[in-house]
């Protein structure tokens, strides 16, 4: 939690002229209705700024989704009987998105003979948004005059084109407009007219294309010190809000990139076209030193980053995230403020490793206790969970080939990716066939007398908990989760970035099976699912928790834990998988069975087969095993004695 606010964060609160941008998704709900709670908060938060002595310039969108639902009922109350009665879709009538037709017997004469019956699809989107624009500005401005007045403060519309900023007169007369408003306490409250720009989308000749860009352009030309971008999340994250593991920045640096997810259902912006409008609108040459973008479902948004004086939610972390003028101090003091956040990240980070190691612990100290036929259940009961959420695994195992597919992944790789129905059937019964085993622990393996009634007996018994690092191969969780429930050992997963989703959804379908099958006796909590680098560094750090670390991927990687754990590391080195043939193999059907095994089960496994070596005195078995390896699609290299 941030108890002291960065020095960054604080020079905000000396700024004397702050523009606020509330986006579509903030000023109205999914239906088009305004939402009275978001725009009741930014009011509140805009008049205590007011009165705090500081200038306000308000960007607002909204006014186009308002029109929508005015457009739609004026649309049903001037339909005629015989076009209601012919109509199989009101809303495809009254939208106006396709086909618009202008009746002929207009009681004004417009019919001059002009080809004005139709429109194409392209001009009649347009040309109903315009209208949609035009309708919902009055409701809009209404609801928010109504919101000041309540504040006794009072409040301006201000209607712009893209033309009002390249023409110079026109932008000389609109900087003195708001700077006279300005200066009798009255907020601007910009929007752009899109009744006469007919809401066109974004052009490389464009001065603004939305709200944002408009908002940008705005701090820039009328002196602001601040601009604050209000959306439908908490700020900008590195990659899309929704993936697993996303983290949001409390502070944007120059040339950094981050992964930009959907758009959201109203309005032209998106992230992308937030993140373009903050950079331009601190760029070199402008007097606005930051902008923020920030989350507008926060009710508490705007008064946490620009009030006079420190507000403090209670909720842990920086709001919003920081643009700041390239090379200027406050960019300067944001970067050191940035490393100070990390840093304590990190140490939460490590909180966040140990609980879960411990947690693992503790549960599999329990798992020991229980008896061979209730870990059975336990085993049994994941099995069936594989089978019962197939189409729920499947699915997530689909949006990582997808990924997969988007950043040009290898083949191979993908193919170890896959999960299937026949992999999901195959997975269960070799679950069920672990837990029809015989109980692996106490097993007595040794015994010797050392001295007359001295014993020494070498027993089964659980290492711990194991810390397994595994391949982009999602079908290895339950197989390592069902072995470590078998010996009573409590996991440390941490698996491949490419099957994130796949091993989440398996994790999830495991942790659930554990419970129900114990009956509530053990918890999830004996699996662990690590999902980032920093945490599996950390768990390298807990000697006193872990008991093994196991890698499974490249020597590199086996050579890094090694050189950075004091845990005990079970590796393996480079090499290559073989096959032997030894002279005693006198069933060649038999050998040639396994050997076509090896290799084409599952090529793209690690441990398929890469090289055959026969003895000398099975040659004639030799043929027969190569016609069906090229049989198979197999291309055979022979040695230099082959």
């Amino acid at each position: 939690m941030t108890t002291k606010e960065p020095p960054s964060r604080r020079a905000l609160r000396s700024t004397h002229r702050v523009l606020i941008k509330a986006g579509t998704s903030v000023v109205a709900n999914d239906d088009g209705r305004p939402s009275l709670t978001r725009l009741g908060a930014i009011v509140e938060q805009v008049a205590e700024l007011h009165r705090s002595g500081m200038e306000v310039i308000m960007v607002s969108s909204g006014a186009t989704g308002m029109g929508k639902r005015l457009m739609r009922k004026q649309g049903r109350m001037n339909m005629t009987m015989a076009e209601v009665a012919s109509s199989h879709n009101l809303s495809d009538l009254t939208e106006g998105v396709n086909d618009v037709s202008l009746r002929s017997d207009s009681p004004l004469g417009l019919d001059d003979g002009a080809n004005t019956s139709t429109l194409s699809s392209q001009d009649s989107k347009k040309t109903f948004q315009s209208a949609c624009a035009a309708g919902g500005q009055f409701e809009m401005m209404s609801l928010y005059n109504s919101l000041f007045t309540q504040m006794d403060i009072s409040a301006a519309q201000v209607l712009l084109t893209e033309g009002d900023f390249r023409d110079e007169n026109h932008l000389t007369s609109l900087m003195y407009s708001i700077e006279r408003l300005l200066s009798v306490g009255i907020i601007p409250i910009i929007n752009e007219n899109d009744a006469v720009s007919a809401n066109r989308s974004s052009t490389t000749d464009d001065t603004f294309s939305d709200n944002d860009s408009l908002a940008a352009l705005c701090a820039r030309s009328f002196s602001c010190d601040l601009c604050v971008l209000l959306t439908d999340v908490d700020g900008v994250f590195d990659r899309p809000p929704r993936e697993t593991g996303a983290k949001l920045l409390p502070f944007f640096a120059q040339n950094q990139s981050v992964g930009i997810g959907e758009k959201s259902k109203h309005g032209r912006g998106g992230m992308d076209s937030k993140i373009t409008a903050a950079q331009f609108a601190v760029s070199t040459g402008s007097q606005c030193r930051a902008c923020v973008v920030l989350s507008g479902a926060d009710l508490d948004s705007i008064r946490a980053v620009a009030s006079k004086e420190y507000y403090d939610d209670g909720k842990s972390g920086l709001k919003g995230t920081l643009f700041a003028t390239p090379g200027s101090e406050l960019e300067k003091q944001a970067l050191k403020d940035f490393e100070d956040v990390e840093a304590t990240d990190s140490d939460s980070v490590s909180e966040v490793a140990r609980v879960m190691a411990t947690s693992s612990r503790d549960q599999a100290r329990i798992l020991q206790t229980l008896s061979h036929s209730d870990r059975q259940a336990i085993l049994y009961a994941v099995a069936d969970a594989l089978e019962a959420e197939k189409d729920t695994l499947l699915a997530a195992n689909k949006i990582d080939l997808d990924n997969a597919e988007k950043d040009g992944t290898e083949i191979q790789l993908v193919r170890r990716l896959k999960l299937t129905d026949g992999k999901l059937a195959t997975l269960s019964a070799g679950i069920r066939q672990i837990a029809d085993q015989p109980d692996p622990l106490g097993v007595v393996k040794a015994k010797r007398e050392l001295a007359d009634g001295l014993l020494l007996s070498q027993i089964t018994v659980p290492i711990g908990v194991l810390m397994i690092i595994f391949e982009s191969r999602p079908d290895s969780m339950p197989q390592i989760a069902a072995l470590a429930l078998a010996s009573g050992n409590g996991l440390l997963l941490k698996g491949g970035k490419e099957a994130a989703h796949s091993n989440e959804a398996i994790h999830k379908v495991i942790g659930d099976a554990i419970e129900k099958g114990s009956g509530g006796k053990i918890t999830r909590d004996i699996i662990a699912l690590v999902t980032s680098r920093g945490q599996v560094a950390d768990m390298l750090k807990l000697d006193d928790v872990v008991d093994l670390v196991i890698p499974r991927g490249s020597n590199a990687l086996v050579s890094y834990i090694k050189a950075n754990t004091r845990i005990p590391v079970l590796g393996h080195a480079d090499g290559v998988c073989h096959v032997y043939v030894d002279k005693s193999a006198n069933d060649p059907d038999l050998v040639t069975k396994l050997i076509i095994d090896a290799k084409t089960d599952y090529p793209s496994a690690c441990n398929a087969m890469e090289t055959l070596l026969l003895h000398k005195d099975t040659m004639q078995i030799a043929m027969p095993v190569l016609m069906k390896l090229r049989a198979s699609g197999v291309k055979c290299l022979g040695g230099p004695k082959a």
